[in-house]
């Protein structure tokens, strides 16, 4: 098999999982981060569809929250769309149809977790959603939104998690009795393209994050967790 044939198969199987007809040079532009652009000669990379689909994305969950929820004040609205636009929950998004396999990256950024950051993942759902609005339209595009976030809007008890994991993770340790969590960073790469290491404890539990910022990095290592916790529960 060759790279292109490969290539064009796993587009197939991404489109899929998705659900809409996106037109293939612009969901392989979508998928293309900065770091692998920089490698192949500076070719365009996804940024400025990452620019166009975070309102696309804004705009389908907003409108979704104010038509299905019309009992709600703007600052409870706000809340849930916080919950569900957020870098970690559109991370968790990605990892629920494997995006990460999909990536192109450089090879320094493949090598230190690049598929599994929760930066690039929420960075690369919103390009496909701004290569949706191009390539199928602004209605296709709402509705895929729509469908991959219905599961974070239906489910009230994630919110505050999604929006603020470090103070549910510490509420859940309070609830069950065990100590505050402790958090750990390290960093790694130059300044400009530093990335964060995140290790929290609770009890028996260590849990990891990455992020570009030691903030970010503590809240995917807090909602890693968080997720654990309840689920033992």
């Amino acid at each position: 098999m060759t790279d292109v044939t490969a290539e064009r198969l796993a587009l197939a199987e991404l489109t899929q999982k998705l659900g809409v007809d996106i037109d293939s040079e612009l969901l392989s532009l979508a998928l293309t981060h900065r770091s692998w652009a920089y490698e192949h000669g500076q070719v365009p990379h996804n940024e400025r569809l990452e620019f166009l689909g975070d309102s696309v994305l804004g705009l389908a969950v907003t409108e979704r929250l104010f038509t299905g929820h019309p009992d709600l004040e703007e600052g409870a609205l706000a809340k849930r769309r916080a919950s569900v636009v957020s870098t970690v929950a559109l991370a968790e998004i990605a990892r629920g149809i494997d995006l990460g396999r999909h990536l192109l990256l450089g090879r320094g950024e493949d090598l230190t977790g690049g598929r599994d950051k929760d930066s690039i993942l929420a960075d690369t759902m919103e390009a496909i959603f701004g290569a949706t609005h191009l390539s199928a339209g602004p209605d296709a595009a709402t509705a895929l939104v729509l469908r991959l976030v219905e599961p974070l809007l239906a489910d009230p008890e994630r919110y505050g998690a999604a929006m603020d994991p470090k103070t549910a993770l510490q509420e859940f340790a309070a609830h069950g009795g065990l100590q505050p969590p402790v958090y750990t960073v390290t960093s790694t790469g130059p300044d400009h393209d530093r990335q964060f290491t995140a290790t929290v404890v609770v009890g028996d539990l260590a849990a990891n994050g990455v992020g570009t910022s030691k903030k970010h990095a503590e809240m995917a290592a807090a909602l890693t967790a968080w997720r654990e916790l309840t689920g033992r529960a």
